[in-house]
């Protein structure tokens, strides 16, 4: 059939470049046309060498191997041909060869104009290179293209990406053309510098909105923690009309995982399938992460089943998952399956299995995984993974083994170190050990209230009730209290909050008497402990 296409359809180069036009080639057919337009001598022509590079180049369909071969063997080169070369390799994520081209033709004496410092600038802010934005926007002012729209946006993007804040609102000021895409550059840069506040409030003032500025906002606010206030933007983005895109889900599915709102979850993973979004890595894990997170561990597996790509941050979260949910033996065998797959682990993926083999009890085999961070896989460990290593070795009652190890890492232990091995000095009973771990923390500055708690309650178990009173004296004198403990919990789809020790909620009193009723019901069962239920929650 395409050969047919061929004999029928490649009898000139005008025809051939008339196809050229047309949609929904393949390369196979753009390999004839070239073919015979190469024939005819017509190829060395740059408008039409130009236009068989920029399909190769840019096309859904192209392949851009064949664009630089091509573009290497042309004897004559346009700013066009440079440009597209250029904008293929920015938009590839291929930064570093878009810059190195860029300056090539330099070199071979081509004035840059508008689009190429669009496609550069695009480069320089995936790559964060300041010093060469700066040297463009010197260019770009010199050049007299910095009044272009696309030329002001591609700045304030790379200098929000830079984040350098007063750069890019000097440059968004100035601009007498702010449409969607300007907003949405120095909103997003606020954005990303955790300058949620002012971002917000631009993105407020907005004179139009599309699902990028959305996205760009939900985002903000789940980097910085204000999960709650990006699921409420998610719930105005389509109460405003808009369909949420890739970001916007990825980011509310976020903030479901942290707030643990699984309805909210749920609806967006049907909204997904209803929708048939693609279930790329990216989404595929914020859904594994979302439901692991709210208790759904099956329907965490049943999505990462479903992922026909899946990447070490899926593996991960799974494995993280898994662990969490008290199926270690589980997260192993997905650890096993994930090297057997060729799937290299990473850094968060060691502190998930050196979790699971620490509730396992599983010793030796977290010590060999441990071993083979640095001998196998090239990776560092850190603090993190030499507190898990404490914890695997406390948890099994080997604390010379885990002091030793506290000694001799190579970087100072932090509190997560020292937590690790002061609760293994609680669970077995080592009041010494942990006396000496509690003056290290004093000398980080790292002693809070729960560290201090902790003391007194081993003090406790060990009926020297002297040493109990030492150390909440001890608290009073330095003003230190125990941050009280908060639960999360998803009501009609509406998240509450409740704070230990908190009675100001306004059904305090039927929450006293719910709870009472429990309380009594289980002491009925099997229930029994020195103090109530009530009793604990407000403490």
């Amino acid at each position: 059939m395409l050969s047919s296409f061929a004999s029928k359809y490649l009898k000139s180069s005008q025809r051939s470049l008339s196809l050229l036009d047309q949609q929904g080639l393949s390369m196979t057919q753009i390999l004839q046309i070239q073919s015979q337009l190469i024939v005819s001598g017509s190829i060395s022509d740059p408008f039409v060498a130009g236009k068989i590079i920029a399909f190769c180049a840019t096309s859904e369909h192209g392949d851009l191997s064949h664009a630089c071969h091509l573009f290497r063997l042309l004897p004559h080169r346009t700013t066009f041909i440079w440009n597209t070369m250029i904008r293929a390799f920015a938009e590839k994520n291929e930064s570093t060869r878009a810059i190195s081209l860029y300056r090539q033709m330099l070199e071979s004496g081509f004035l840059p104009n508008n689009y190429t410092f669009s496609f550069l600038l695009r480069a320089c802010a995936d790559l964060s290179d300041f010093t060469l934005g700066l040297i463009s926007h010197a260019q770009i002012i010199r050049m007299g293209w910095e009044a272009y729209d696309f030329v002001q946006n591609g700045l304030i993007h790379l200098y929000a990406s830079c984040n350098c804040m007063d750069m890019a609102r000097k440059l968004f000021d100035m601009s007498l053309n702010q449409d969607v895409i300007t907003w949405t550059a120095v909103i997003n840069g606020y954005a990303k510098s955790g300058q949620v506040v002012i971002a917000r409030q631009l993105f407020d003032q907005m004179p139009e909105k599309n699902a990028v500025s959305w996205s760009a906002m939900i985002t903000g606010y789940v980097q910085i923690g204000s999960f709650k206030e990006a699921l409420e933007l998610f719930n105005d983005m389509q109460l405003a009309g808009f369909q949420p895109n890739h970001a916007g889900i990825v980011g509310a599915l976020t903030a479901c995982a942290f707030l643990g709102a699984l309805d909210q979850g749920r609806w967006i993973h049907a909204y997904v399938d209803r929708n048939k979004i693609n279930l790329d890595r990216v989404l595929g894990t914020a859904l594994i992460d979302m439901y692991a997170k709210c208790g759904c561990i099956e329907m965490a597996r049943r999505v990462f089943d479903e992922m026909s790509l899946r990447d070490v941050f899926a593996f991960t979260s799974l494995i993280s998952g898994l662990a969490n949910h008290g199926q270690s033996a589980s997260a192993m065998e997905l650890f096993m399956r994930m090297q057997n797959e060729g799937v290299e682990p990473n850094e968060v993926t060691f502190i998930c299995i050196l979790s699971a083999c620490s509730r396992m009890g599983l010793v030796e085999e977290g010590l060999r995984i441990f071993e083979s961070m640095n001998k196998v896989y090239g990776i560092e460990p850190g603090v993190e993974h030499y507190g898990s290593l404490v914890d695997l070795l406390g948890r099994a009652g080997m604390l010379e083994e885990a002091k030793k190890m506290v000694r001799e890492m190579p970087m100072e232990p932090d509190s997560y170190v020292l937590g690790a091995l002061l609760n293994a000095c609680r669970v077995h009973g080592d009041v010494d050990l942990g006396k000496e771990t509690i003056e290290c923390l004093v000398e980080q500055s790292l002693d809070h209230g729960g560290v201090h708690v902790l003391l007194s309650n081993m003090y406790a178990s060990a009926n020297q009730w002297g040493n109990v009173a030492k150390v909440r004296k001890g608290m009073e004198e330095k003003k230190v209290r125990k941050v009280p403990g908060c639960s999360l919990i998803e009501v009609d789809g509406v998240v509450r909050e409740f704070v230990a020790g908190d009675r100001s909620h306004v059904f305090r009193e039927d929450i006293l008497l719910l709870l009472l009723g429990i309380d009594k019901n289980l002491k009925s069962f099997w229930f029994d402990d020195d103090y109530t239920m009530v009793e604990q929650i407000y403490l």
